[in-house]
């Protein structure tokens, strides 16, 4: 090891390394023990990991939370793990708000509503938060994001709304502390008519789908946050896309931000297309898609 230098082991190896594997190395001296708990290691490990060509599906059943490998466009159910929330909080009272390079912001929403960043594969996690809920205003109306700014520091976008008003703050992983921002004209979707979708990364920006269920209905529209100037602005929903809000749902596809739409007529369909600067374009047809079911499995 000592030809290779350390720093150059633990950023080009161990960072490219599942957790379950470094764990497994039983010569390891104090310096490196140390350096692999720090938190730039973490940051690093994080990123790493995101670019993996192995891909796992987490999901919040009724009573336990499960992980499956995703192989070849498909779920590994024979080799699925079950694993505990932090504190063994029950997963019902669980909400997932974004997630980013296998890092997942959670509300808890038991007895002591916490707002929490967790790793499920190191099982490490941070409490941003527990006055989470001191501030009154409709929980599923809430979301967020998670992003390295031009520092590299791990941040955390958190958006609430409540009688109208929508309240934006952003927390620090190296400052520890939050701070709130100027949320403008968007404040006119914060009354609880309006549903928000969870935080998509995607190019420096995170992206909201914002629907109205009431009046006018059907109206959405697409908030995007810049992660390095952290200002926040509005695109119009192409006007050309018709999708029902619960039908349309952003993703994020080698980096780029991707919208699936979900029709019915004679037999269930799903378009997917990708977000360009001149607009939508329309790049892959599923005819017919296969339906996974995990009502056998909760």
């Amino acid at each position: 090891m000592e030809k290779f230098g350390f720093q150059v082991i633990v950023d080009e190896i161990f960072t490219r390394l599942f957790a379950e594997d470094i764990g497994c190395f039983k010569c390891l001296s104090k310096n490196f023990y140390s350096e692999l708990s720090s938190h730039a290691f973490q940051m690093m490990h994080a990123l790493r990991c995101g670019d993996s060509v192995q891909k796992k599906l987490l999901s919040f059943k009724d009573t336990s939370i499960v992980i499956d490998d995703v192989l070849a466009g498909t779920l590994d159910v024979v080799r699925s793990k079950t694993l505990s929330f932090p504190n063994n909080v029950h997963p019902s009272n669980l909400r997932i708000l974004s997630s980013f390079h296998g890092l997942l912001l959670v509300c808890n929403e038991g007895i002591c509503y916490q707002l929490i960043l967790w790793n499920p594969t190191t099982r490490r996690y941070k409490v941003l938060c527990d006055d989470y809920f001191n501030y009154n205003h409709h929980r599923n109306s809430d979301t967020g994001g998670i992003y390295f700014d031009q520092f590299n520091d791990l941040k955390v976008l958190n958006a609430r709304c409540y009688r109208n008003v929508t309240v934006a703050r952003v927390y620090s992983r190296r400052r520890e502390s939050w701070r709130t921002l100027n949320f403008g004209s968007i404040n006119n979707y914060g009354s609880s008519g309006y549903s928000w979708s969870t935080g998509v990364y995607a190019d420096k920006t995170i992206y909201f789908m914002v629907s109205n269920y009431w009046y006018p209905l059907g109206e959405r529209n697409i908030v995007v946050f810049d992660v390095l100037s952290e200002t926040l602005r509005m695109l119009h929903f192409p006007e050309s896309i018709v999708v029902n809000p619960c039908q349309g749902h952003f993703l994020t596809i080698a980096k780029r931000l991707h919208l699936i739409v979900i029709g019915k007529s004679a037999e269930l369909t799903a378009d997917l297309l990708r977000y360009e600067e001149e607009g939508w374009m329309k790049v892959f047809v599923f005819n017919n898609p296969r339906v996974v079911d995990y009502v056998d499995r909760r």
